[in-house]
């Protein structure tokens, strides 16, 4: 196979006006136009000599430069009747079509590279399509959203009982020893929560002020939790946390 070559190619004869001026470094407002038609029809012959194609829309383009550039050679004058001197007429400059076209395109062509720009920022850019969520969807009618309940979060709502109860405590009070068992206490949170449809709020659990009560039924709590008896949950974060039973055969939601 023939070694080939990709070369840039110009887009039309407007292009190449446009790189020629640019090149040459002329006013595009005040165009040589002999200057300018010798230097585009020396880019002619080399595309003839090369056996590149040339469009019917570059020779078009060389007969209007050929075309102004005799009219350019034209007298500019003519005498006025009613007066001796001689003045410039005020004829059209014959650049005047072509200086428009070649600005306009100009424009279209730095817009067509500023879109380009864009082009290639966006190409950096990766999407991927929308993702079907609806199987991770809530229940929006639930009244209970399911936050898990860490040990931490047990733990600081200990301690916000403990300060609770420390402010309610009375001045004076009778000491009384009132010994109750882990078990015993952790069957009565269960009648509770039967008795309050399976749920209550976790400071509720706690009706007395006597601190062994409290550590006994906080404890009782944090077993039941263990043994996927109750669970614990709360509808917004750093809210109240709701104690609720697990029936059997349904997981906690922390385990969901």
């Amino acid at each position: 196979m023939p070694y080939q070559v990709k070369i840039e190619a110009f887009e039309g004869p407007l292009d190449l006006l446009l790189h020629l001026i640019n090149r040459l470094e002329i006013d595009i407002y005040d165009i040589p136009v002999a200057q300018i038609t010798e230097q585009y029809l020396m880019y002619i012959k080399t595309m003839k000599d090369l056996k590149l194609d040339v469009a019917s829309e570059y020779l078009v383009m060389a007969a209007t430069l050929l075309a102004i550039k005799s009219k350019m050679l034209l007298p500019k004058h003519e005498e006025n009747d009613h007066d001796d001197e001689v003045e410039l007429s005020f004829e059209e400059d014959p650049r005047d079509e072509l200086v428009e076209r070649l600005i306009e395109y100009r424009k279209y062509k730095e817009a067509a590279q500023e879109l380009k720009l864009k082009e290639e920022e966006r190409g950096l850019m990766y999407t991927k399509p929308p993702s079907d969520l609806s199987g991770f969807a809530k229940d929006i009618n639930s009244t209970r959203i399911e936050l898990n309940v860490s040990l931490y979060d047990m733990l600081a709502a200990f301690q916000k009982l403990m300060r609770r109860k420390k402010l309610q405590r009375p001045m004076t009070t009778k000491i009384t020893r009132q010994e109750i068992s882990i078990e015993t206490r952790m069957s009565e949170i269960l009648d509770e929560l039967k008795e309050q449809k399976g749920r209550k709020n976790f400071f509720d659990l706690f009706p007395y002020p006597s601190k062994d009560h409290i550590v006994v039924t906080f404890l009782a709590v944090l077993e039941l939790i263990k043994r996927k008896e109750i669970d614990a949950y709360q509808q917004e974060n750093f809210g109240d946390i709701y104690i609720v039973a697990v029936k059997e055969g349904e997981d906690a939601i922390g385990n969901n």
